[in-house]
C-alpha cells in the first residue's frame, strides 16, 4: 500500500481495507476520512469494517463520501471536508478509490486561505494533477490583507 503526502498532517491513499489498518497505524496515522460511498464496486471493503479495524488500533475514522468525477464536487463538500479534517487528530489519511476525490476535497477546503499554486504543487508532489481545478480554487481564494 502506498500513502501520498500532501502536507505534514494530511496523506492520501486509494481504497484501504481492514487488512491495511495495521500498516496505516505503523505510519503514525491518527485519523482516517473515507470519501468513497460503500458499494461503488463489488468486493470493495465497506466503511464499517474499516472503522472497526481502525478503532481497534486507536484510529478515529469518519465517513464523508462524495460522488466520483465526472460528477461535480461542490464547494460545500470541500468546506465540509475541511471542517472534518480540522476536528480530527493528526496526521490524517483521506481515501477514496484512487485518492482523486480526496485531493480535490482537500484543495477546495484549502482554497480560501492557500494560494492555488501551493495547492497544485502539493497535489503534484502527491502524484495528483489539480490544474483543471485552478479556476475553482481562484474563485474560492480570499487573500488576507
Amino acid at each position: 500500500m502506498e500513502l501520498f503526502e500532501l502536507t505534514d498532517d494530511v496523506l492520501l491513499a486509494g481504497q484501504i481495507g481492514p487488512d491495511t489498518i495495521p500498516f496505516i497505524a505503523e505510519q503514525g496515522i491518527r485519523s482516517i476520512i473515507c470519501n468513497r460511498f460503500d458499494g461503488e464496486v463489488e468486493g470493495q471493503p465497506d466503511f464499517p469494517s474499516v472503522e472497526r479495524a481502525a478503532a481497534a488500533q486507536g484510529i478515529k475514522a469518519v465517513y464523508l463520501p462524495v460522488l466520483q468525477p465526472p460528477q461535480p464536487i461542490s464547494d460545500e463538500e470541500g468546506a465540509a471536508f475541511g471542517e472534518v479534517l480540522a476536528s480530527l487528530p493528526k496526521p490524517t489519511l483521506a481515501y477514496c478509490r484512487t485518492g482523486s476525490r480526496s485531493v480535490i476535497l482537500w484543495g477546495l477546503s484549502e482554497a480560501p486561505r492557500r494560494p492555488f499554486k501551493e495547492i497544485v504543487i502539493a497535489g503534484i508532489g502527491a502524484g495528483y494533477d489539480l490544474t483543471s481545478w485552478v479556476p475553482r480554487f481562484q474563485q474560492l481564494h480570499k487573500p488576507t490583507p
